[in-house]
């Protein structure tokens, strides 16, 4: 069965053939959205301490993981007892808090936890990361164990049982919100209207571009640009990693299964690599032994170096193949460019009266 393209319905424009479902799905979706937000409306729980919340409006692929790591380790470097708060995607916590980590140790697997919290805290050190459907219970966690008083909540501007002190909403510099439309027949997980609760925008991928668009709900907002740059190459199987240079002029194999598999190619051809096939799958794909074992075998029939994917992407193989040496890993660190100082500057004025510090 061919897989629906929906990052490509996502950005068309005008009207096609399958335009009417989706935008009734849309309308309905809408009316749910605005029901849950009025409801909730003045009802958020408050933690003890300072809440920064990092999300955005749209459905995936503004690189918010990268960007949780950025302001968790500035956070840290400035002595703020700093957690990290997930609801972890795709995991099993349906009820209660798991430590993810404690700062020290990564407690458990991406399986239990989520691709994305169990990235988190392999990334982190010094600081924990606890994931639950809600981030209150969460936090309550981090503060009974840890004594936190700085709490990031990941993904969470949707999140609105619990207050907070910021809101900073990332927005792809490309495309920032689509065709403008709602779920399923656009990419906005809420109305544009939304933005009014944004205290910071960061557009993410400006390639040290201006900021890209602006909207009457933007209006009085700190606005920022950010870009996503390579680190370093992870031989995960090894522990052997180099700099990103190292894979400049080789022949590989690529493949991912994350919100935008398009920007990770992009990202390696401006690295100057010989991409010979590249695979797309979808979003937080379940990879199988099996499908890794194909991907080796196509490797080999091409001649390529080595296979090469995201670390988010290696969360998902770990488990079922751990064997495959070829395959390397291209880390990536966020940055705002060129306004670091003034965005830090916002959130340590903010962390200063909150936590009177």
């Amino acid at each position: 069965m061919r897989k629906t393209d929906w990052s490509h319905i996502h950005e068309a424009k005008g009207f096609h053939i399958y335009t009417l479902p989706l935008a009734f799905f849309s309308f309905l979706y809408g009316i749910g959205v605005r029901i849950r937000n009025l409801s909730l409306k003045n009802r958020g729980k408050k933690l003890p301490g300072f809440v920064l919340s990092i999300g955005n409006i749209t459905a995936g692929g503004t690189g918010k993981t990268p960007a949780v790591i950025m302001v968790a380790e500035w956070a840290k470097a400035q002595g703020y007892r700093v957690a990290v708060l997930s609801r972890g995607y795709g995991g099993k916590i349906k009820k209660g808090a798991q430590v993810v980590s404690d700062g020290k140790d990564i407690l458990v697997g991406p399986e239990v936890s989520g691709d994305e919290p169990w990235l988190i805290a392999g990334s982190l050190k010094g600081v924990p990361v606890v994931v639950s459907p809600s981030r209150y219970s969460a936090g309550i966690e981090a503060k009974s164990r840890f004594d936190t008083e700085f709490f990031i909540l990941d993904d969470g501007f949707q999140h609105i049982r619990l207050e907070r002190d910021i809101d900073i909403v990332l927005s792809d510099a490309q495309s920032p919100f689509g065709n403008m439309h709602m779920l399923p027949w656009g990419p906005l997980r809420e109305p544009l209207s939304g933005l009014k609760r944004a205290d910071i925008m960061v557009f993410t991928r400006s390639k040290g571009g201006s900021p890209c668009c602006n909207n009457r709900f933007m209006t009085g907002k700190h606005v920022f640009t950010g870009d996503h740059l390579p680190d370093k190459i992870i031989y995960p199987c090894t522990g052997v990693e180099s700099e990103f240079s190292f894979v400049r002029g080789k022949a590989v194999m690529a493949f991912s299964g994350i919100a935008r598999p398009e920007s990770f190619r992009e990202t390696l051809e401006a690295l100057g690599v010989n991409i010979l096939l590249f695979r797309a799958f979808g979003d937080h794909y379940p990879f199988t032994r099996e499908d890794i074992i194909k991907l080796e075998e196509e490797r080999k029939a091409v001649k390529a170096d080595m296979l090469i994917t995201t670390e988010k992407d290696w969360a998902r193989i770990r488990a079922v193949a751990p064997d495959i040496e070829n395959i390397a890993l291209l880390s990536i660190k966020f940055v705002i460019k060129p306004d670091e100082h003034a965005f830090f500057s916002i959130i340590k004025e903010m962390a200063h009266n909150a936590l009177g510090r």
